[in-house]
Formats: C-alpha cells, structure tokens, sequence
C-alpha cells in the first residue's frame, strides 16, 4: 500500500505561525499610538535639546563670508584686508535690524562691548560701493577704531562654525582660548562649578532628610492593618491634590519672620527671638522635603509591604534581639525600597526650580534658576539647552547606576 505524506503538521505550524504574527502586529497597533505620542512629546524634544546645546548658528548663518575668510588666519597677526571686506558684505546682506542684533547679543556673550561694535556698523552701513579690501579696511576703522583689536576678530573666527563645544564647555567653567585650546575660565568668571555643587548637596540633604523621615514611616504603614493603612496613606498622598503654588505660598506664611512657626518656637523658650527661616536654604529644604516626602514613603511601603513578618519572628527565636532583627533581616530586604525612592526623590529635586525661586536667597538657587534665566531674560537658547543637557546627562548617569546595582543585587539574591 502507498505511503502517503501527512501535511497536516507543517500547515498547522504555518497557520500558528500566521496567529502569531496577526497579535504582534495587532499589538504593535494597539501601541503604536502611544509610541508616537511619546515621541513627539518626549524624544523629539530631547533631540532638539541636545542639538540647540552644540548649535551655534547665529555667527556661521550671518557672518559666513567672513567665517570663510578667517579659516586659514593665524589668530596672531591682524586679520587679512579680505575679511574687512567680506565683514562689511555680511552686514549688508542682513536684512532685519532684529537679527543684526541677534548676532550682536551673541558675539557680546564672547567679548564685552561686541553689541555695540556690531549694531553701530550695521547702522552706519553703506561705507561705500565696490571697496576693495585695502579700502574696506580703512572704512571700518574710520567708523570705529575698535575693528582694530583682535578680541573681536577670534569671537567671529571661533563661532564661524555652525557647530561648537562652546556652551557645554561654559556649563562646567571650561572655555575655548583664541588658539581654540580647552582651558578653565578664571577664578572671577567660574560660577557653573559652584552651581551645580550647590544643586547636588541640596538634592542630597533633601534625599537624606526625606530616608530618615519617611522610612519610619512606610514601616508603620506597612504594619496597620488594610483599613487603616488606607486612610493613612490617603494622608500621605494629600498634598498631591494640592498646587505646588499654593504649598509654597503656605510655607512662606508658616515660616516668614512672624510666621507661625516662629511663634511657637517663641511661645516655648526655644528662642528668644525670630529666627531666619524664610529665603535661605533651611527654608527651601522644609518646603522640598514636604513635597518630596510622598516620593519617598510609595516606594518603600510597597517594598516593606512585600517582605514576610515570619523572618525577623524566626531570627528572635533563634536567640536575635529584637532590634538586631530588625536592622540585619529586615533592613537589607527594603534596600531596593530605599534606593528606587532616593533615586527618584533626587533626580526630581535637582530640577526644582519654583521651590527655590520663591524660598530661597541668591546663593540657595539651582541649576534650573540658570536655565530659565537663560530662556526667558538672556535670551541665549544655547546656554539653556546646555546646562539643561548637564541636567539631562546627570539623570541618565544615577539611572544607569542604579540599574547597575539593582541588577547585582538581584544575582546576589
């Protein structure tokens, strides 16, 4: 009798695989939305952050024809008779007043005094008609003896490319020299060092403030019964139905010079008269470790909500104190609990910018003062994006931290 091929197995296989692929392209529809939403809201302009941080079109798209001429200029001797022409053809080919001063405001970022070289050449403009460069030369120094000095000529030679270290380096007290070698701007220019050190130890005593409070407390959580821990933790989660404003404005009328809580300490003998709450940095501390103290509490009640009460019982009966249970069983099985809300109770204090602003003096403002005093007074789009990039960067280095030890933690476990 003939042998005949059974089929059956390879066209199930084909139409499982055909199942298979109809979900995950029903899956990939069904997020696809999402996708793209995250995208345009989150990636697109993280991308435009990091791009705008190493941008510098406000020289190489105005002064072009001179960025083309000082390309092969020593930066030692005086710029080439070509480059005063090339300059005077680069300002008459703008076309607004306003981006005449765009370009001003940027080389005035280099050398003090540029804005005022710039937007008065440019309304001087014309100097006259088919100079030559020996003529166009003695023109400018004729309308301003200031074309003269080399400063201004090494800002319009090292902003000629579109693309620059610049800002980046600025954002950590570095600096391009005339020769474009890297080195540390001096002792009365450095600020952004001492910033971002002022932004990290607030950040850090508010994580430490916010462990040492809230630990306690998502213990004592963990140990109500449901119920209770329910309406607790509705209390915890209280002030997330409240204006990051209207807690703010709170704080100030608790902690102002006759604040309530002046008065009490008063009232008590603490002390004998006010003491400076209010614009310091005791004061932007209170009021970010009452924000931020949720952030802290959630993470660790469900991590100690996870661990089995059976194990500190089982070390006391094995002849343990109580207390050294606790902090030798216990304690290291909410590590993961600690380290989730410290890491996000600290990145979202070193971008705090309201809390601070309104709380504290000059020397208590964050990193994110200095961006927004970039966006909204300077006007210098590239120094914001590039101290929001150190923000940035900063964020993704304590995350890949974190997941580094997590991930050890849990081999060892």
């Amino acid at each position: 009798m003939p042998l005949v091929a059974d089929t059956t197995g390879p066209a199930l296989a084909a139409q499982l695989r055909r199942v298979e692929r109809r979900k995950r392209l029903r899956a990939i529809a069904l997020t696809l939305p999402l996708l793209i939403f995250l995208a345009v809201t989150f990636l697109v302009p993280l991308g435009a952050l990091l791009v705008r941080a190493v941008e510098n079109p406000e020289v190489a798209g105005t002064l072009s024809r001179t960025g083309d001429t000082l390309a092969g200029w020593d930066r030692k001797a005086a710029p080439p008779d070509a480059a005063y022409a090339a300059l005077l053809a680069d300002l008459a080919a703008i076309p607004e007043t306003a981006q005449a001063g765009v370009l001003a405001r940027r080389l005035n970022s280099e050398v003090s005094g540029a804005r005022s070289l710039i937007m008065g050449t440019y309304r001087a403009l014309p100097l006259g008609t088919g100079l030559s460069p020996a003529e166009a030369k003695e023109k400018l120094l004729a309308h301003d003896p200031r074309w003269a000095e080399l400063p201004y000529w090494w800002a319009i030679a090292k902003n000629s490319s579109r693309w620059t270290p610049d800002y980046l380096l600025a954002s950590v007290d570095l600096k391009r020299d005339a020769q474009g070698q890297v080195v540390r701007v001096g002792a009365e220019e450095a600020a952004f060092s001492d910033i971002l050190v002022r932004t990290f130890s607030i950040s850090g005593v508010v994580t430490l403030i916010c462990i040492l409070l809230g630990y306690p407390l998502a213990y004592w959580l963990a140990t109500l019964n449901e119920r209770r821990a329910n309406l607790m933790m509705i209390l915890v989660l209280l002030p997330f139905w409240t204006s990051v404003l209207v807690r703010i404005a709170a704080w100030i009328v608790l902690l102002q010079t006759n604040g309530l809580v002046n008065r009490f300490l008063m009232f008590t003998g603490l002390t004998g008269e006010p003491v400076p709450l209010l614009f310091n940095r005791l004061g932007v501390i209170i009021a970010m470790v009452h924000i931020l103290l949720p952030f802290m509490i959630l993470p660790l009640y469900s991590v100690m909500k996870s661990v089995p009460g059976n194990y500190v019982r089982a070390a006391v009966s094995l002849g343990s104190t109580p207390l050294a249970a606790f902090f030798r069983v216990y304690v290291p099985q909410t590590y993961p609990g600690v380290a989730a809300g410290g890491l996000l109770v600290f990145i979202t204090s070193i971008g705090y910018y309201v809390t601070p602003a309104l709380l504290g003096g000059p020397a208590d403002q964050m990193l994110s003062y200095y961006v927004a005093q970039y966006t909204n007074v300077d006007v210098n789009w590239g120094m914001a994006c590039a101290l929001g990039s150190v923000l940035l960067i900063t964020t993704l280095i304590l995350y890949a931290v974190y997941r580094r030890f997590a991930k050890a933690e849990l081999s060892l476990g």
